[in-house]
């Protein structure tokens, strides 16, 4: 039994996950382009003459910023970076207090050391974006203010 879940398990995360994920994802993106369809008919079958064009800037998303881009690899950076860290001190606590198999610590602390790389990478991506693309958000937001106003 312990043969067919140490086969299963890592079959079912490196396989049906990542499709599920997709999958999900896809059914997703499907099911709010088909809400904003149904929305643009009700529309012009209520009032035909409307301008289906500014409906459809409405109801449709608005794109992300540089600025919220940027953000949200710093957010994720953190998050990633942090957990690897804690990965890392636990696999400290544990390989101090002793209680577990050699072949399990290292797995804590390889999980730890990618985690802790990506959340880096996310972060040096952060830095070096806000660098590079300071004047794009810098016209970006006056672009937006001068919508708003």
């Amino acid at each position: 039994m312990h043969d067919l879940v140490s086969i299963l398990v890592p079959l079912g995360c490196g396989c049906v996950l990542p499709i599920m994920i997709v999958w999900f994802t896809i059914r997703e993106s499907m099911n709010k382009t088909n809400q904003r369809t149904q929305i643009v008919l009700a529309a012009i079958e209520k009032n035909p003459d409307m301008d289906i064009k500014e409906l459809m800037e409405k109801i449709s998303p608005k794109p992300k910023l540089l600025k919220e881009k940027l953000l949200s690899k710093l957010l994720w950076g953190s998050i990633v970076g942090l957990l690897g860290i804690c990965f890392l001190v636990y696999g400290l606590l544990i390989d101090y207090r002793g209680g577990m198999d050699p072949g399990d610590l290292i797995r804590i602390y390889f999980a730890g050391g990618i985690l802790l790389a990506v959340g880096l990478a996310f972060l040096v991506n952060y830095r070096l974006s806000k660098k590079m693309l300071a004047k794009e958000i810098e016209a970006e937001e006056k672009q937006v203010t001068t919508q708003q106003a």
